[in-house]
């Protein structure tokens, strides 16, 4: 009896083995979706857009974008934590969704009980940006004029819980200036009406707003990284600026629904890390002030939770209400 249980078993084992073997290899076999919480137009939607290309090269099916944005990104993560854990739903995600853990506690879904880290795709820093008729031009006399008109300043985002949002947010916590939050349902609305003169100012990445402070339609005051953009090299940032130990980045990964086979999740790990690890890929971030990023599910798991832990402590400490 005992050995008819040892061979049974054996027998099971191997089976799911070969079951989660044939898995990995026929997958993908129909196109693939990744919902894109926010609206088309920011870093989320242009790096999906860009990941979903070189995905459908070197896996051999298509990757569809479909942005579902709103509520700070709620919509279309619940969206995606109710799709099938099949590997053809993915959920292209950022620090919005860490930052919500805390800020927006009633959610209809836990980001990491209902989803499983898939890879991280590059992170950025952002760049505090002001209409050009703004009377400040550097962070010193940014937080003069504020401190001088409390409450007459405003700044926008794409929407609360977001990297915008609560980069504004910290700004405020640690510079002791009060400024009106706009909330936008996503970044290209905000950063229309910045440069169109209808906001102040707006914390954005540095990968899409670059191109708008050459140009002159808008003047950055300072980024945000722990040292001056590559590209933007005479900006300088606030922490050297006049906000000393400030610092707030954008990054992007992937996540699938929980209960997405092991198999293809290391599937799809795999593809994205090589993509992410082309030197054309890397340079091309590079220029665009984006850094790739590569790690394991395992490891990006841990990065997840870790910037969940430090966000709560920011917004806890700060007392920083969701709008």
């Amino acid at each position: 009896m005992k050995h008819r249980i040892a061979l049974w078993a054996t027998f099971s084992l191997l089976s799911a083995f070969g079951v989660t073997s044939a898995l990995a290899q026929a997958y993908p076999s129909k196109p693939v979706k990744i919902i894109v919480p926010f609206a088309a137009g920011g870093p989320a939607d242009n790096y999906a857009r860009f990941m979903a290309l070189r995905l459908a090269d070197s896996m051999g099916q298509p990757f569809v974008v479909e942005n579902k944005p709103g509520a700070g990104s709620v919509i279309g993560t619940d969206a995606a934590a109710k799709s099938p854990a099949d590997g053809y739903t993915l959920l292209m995600m950022s620090n919005t969704q860490t930052v919500n853990e805390t800020l927006v506690p009633n959610k209809p879904f836990q980001l990491m009980r209902d989803f499983v880290a898939v890879a991280p795709v590059n992170y950025s820093d952002l760049v505090l940006v002001a209409h050009p008729s703004l009377a400040a031009n550097d962070i010193k006399s940014l937080i003069k004029l504020a401190k001088d008109k409390p409450g007459k300043l405003n700044y926008a985002s794409s929407g609360t819980g977001t990297p915008y949002h609560m980069a504004g947010e910290l700004f405020k916590s640690m510079a002791g200036v009060y400024l009106i939050h706009i909330p936008y349902k996503g970044s290209s609305g905000a950063r229309t009406d910045v440069i169109g003169g209808q906001v102040d100012l707006m914390f954005d990445a540095v990968t899409t707003m670059a191109e708008q402070v050459r140009s002159g339609k808008v003047k950055a005051i300072a980024t945000t990284g722990h040292k001056r953009s590559d590209v933007m090299p005479d900006v300088p940032t606030l922490n050297e600026a006049g906000v000393p130990g400030y610092e707030a980045t954008i990054w992007l990964g992937l996540m699938a629904p929980k209960g997405t086979p092991k198999a293809v999740v290391d599937k799809l790990n795999e593809a994205v890390s090589k993509v992410a690890s082309q030197p054309d890929v890397k340079a091309a971030w590079n220029k665009q002030g984006a850094v790739a990023m590569v790690m394991t599910p395992e490891v990006f798991d841990k990065y997840a939770r870790d910037d969940i832990a430090k966000w709560a402590k920011v917004i806890k400490s700060a007392g920083i209400k969701a709008d």
